[in-house]
């Protein structure tokens, strides 16, 4: 049972996967920092000083300087702020990701478009030319 399992991790496809798993986390934190660090300032800078994160709205009673806050309090929010920025992360790294694949595709037809190298006779084509000088 053991030598099974070695053989399935030893697979291409499964270490293919892991090795994908673990680049898509790391990007995924760049793609994070991307978006809060560098793009979200900008977007605010557009929008007036505007910081989407903390956009809400409030569900019942009371007030409260912020969305921490008020989740602090326990009181029900609608955090669509967070939902607009998870709007944005998701465009930008699905935009990211085309670029990436479009990338690849490129590099690839690149690599097919390739002129490849002349190839010999066939093996019929071999017989058929010892069978001619066999016959003169």
């Amino acid at each position: 049972m053991i030598k099974e399992f070695k053989d399935f991790i030893a697979k291409g496809n499964v270490m293919d996967m892991a090795v994908g798993i673990i680049i898509g986390a790391a990007f995924t934190a760049i793609v994070g920092s991307l978006v809060s660090d560098l793009i979200n300032p900008i977007i605010s800078l557009f929008m007036g000083g505007v910081d989407f994160s903390g956009m809400y709205a409030l569900l019942g009673e009371g007030e409260f300087t912020s969305i921490a806050a008020a989740e602090e309090a326990g009181a029900a929010v609608f955090a669509y702020g967070r939902f607009i920025m998870a709007i944005i992360n998701f465009l930008i790294i699905a935009f990211v990701v085309f670029m990436l694949v479009r990338t690849v595709n490129k590099t690839k037809k690149v690599e097919e478009a390739a002129p490849e190298a002349p190839k010999g006779p066939t093996q019929e084509e071999l017989l058929a030319d010892i069978l001619k000088a066999l016959k003169k």
